[in-house]
């Protein structure tokens, strides 16, 4: 009897569960058990969130959902050789900071070795963001400056003869005068690539870097033909 007592109660407690778990809404799965657990909500980015299938909520409504990341949050990066471009940037702005841009200036240097084929990436870049204003030689006298008649910002090879690698990242990040920060159109490590050829504007045409970058190829060469050569002899030794 109480066999029986207990098939009826589970029958109706799992029948009940059921008719429970039905909904009209064909996209709904029904009554679900703690969903978070095995199944997370996807936010979507550029959706409003206050307003999704005729339900309304007043506090998410033309709420941003494509976020910026968390302060402190780093890029990954799948080539452990170019992740310390996506560190945070260790000096403040001008306005936070008005020694940063001296500081930067002695104690940045680019990370990235020259090479004909960095500095021809530096020019490539230089053409689409800088040429406009520094002009194809670096001048000062690009086509915002020829036709719109704005200021020139000077010759590199005069003018800004002096400045720094360390200087011109930090300008290029931040800014400075005229020049609006370029931190949203290069990347960290192309602005290190434009700088090189910056370097060979400011110099006539040559880069600084160019006769340590051959020294350094010659020295590798060198080194490479003494350990054949050795190799070569001990083997004839042998």
């Amino acid at each position: 009897m109480i066999k029986k007592y207990l098939n009826i109660i589970g029958l109706t407690a799992v029948t009940g569960f059921t008719l429970v778990s039905c909904t009209k809404d064909a996209d709904s799965p029904g009554l679900e058990y703690m969903p978070d657990m095995y199944r997370s909500p996807a936010i979507e980015a550029y959706v409003d969130y206050g307003q999704i299938r005729d339900r309304e909520n007043d506090s998410l409504k033309n709420v941003m959902s494509a976020r910026i990341p968390v302060e402190g949050t780093i890029t990954f990066s799948s080539d452990a050789s170019k992740a310390q471009f996506n560190f945070p940037f260790a000096y403040k702005s001008w306005e936070e900071d008005a020694t940063a841009y001296e500081r930067a200036g002695a104690e940045l240097k680019n990370p990235i070795p020259y090479s004909a084929e960095v500095e021809a990436k530096g020019k490539h870049l230089y053409e689409i963001f800088c040429d406009h204003c520094h002009g194809e030689t670096g001048e000062g006298d690009g086509t915002v400056v020829t036709w719109g008649q704005f200021p020139s910002p000077g010759s590199y090879a005069t003018k800004y003869a002096n400045t720094t690698e360390g200087q011109m990242f930090y300008t290029l990040t931040y800014g400075k005068g005229l020049m609006g920060s370029h931190a949203s159109q290069l990347n960290k490590e192309e602005r290190w690539q434009v700088i090189h050829y910056v370097q060979t504007l400011q110099n006539g045409g040559t880069n600084p870097n160019a006769a340590g970058a051959e020294a350094t190829v010659e020295v590798a060469d060198t080194a490479a033909n003494v350990a054949v050569e050795t190799n070569t002899n001990t083997n004839e030794n042998k």
